[in-house]
């Protein structure tokens, strides 16, 4: 969290495995930033998971689209 300015838009492209047993699957996604730490500090912040992975599938899928000639 201090490494991030008051105010900022901070945009977690990553995604991990962490063991969580009390999850069905035995473990949670999670980014690489400290959400709980920095998301006060933010004026935004993706989510993860649900941030920018439903834009990367939008993106790809539109360039699919234009390669093929569409």
């Amino acid at each position: 969290a201090d490494f991030v300015k008051d105010g900022a838009v901070v945009i977690d492209v990553g995604i991990n495995r962490v063991e969580d047993s009390s999850k069905k699957r035995g473990f949670r996604l999670v980014g690489d930033v400290a959400y709980d730490e920095v998301a006060p500090k933010c004026h935004a912040i993706t989510p993860v998971p649900g941030g920018v992975g439903p834009m990367t599938i939008a993106f790809l899928m539109s360039n699919t689209v234009k390669a093929a000639g569409g």
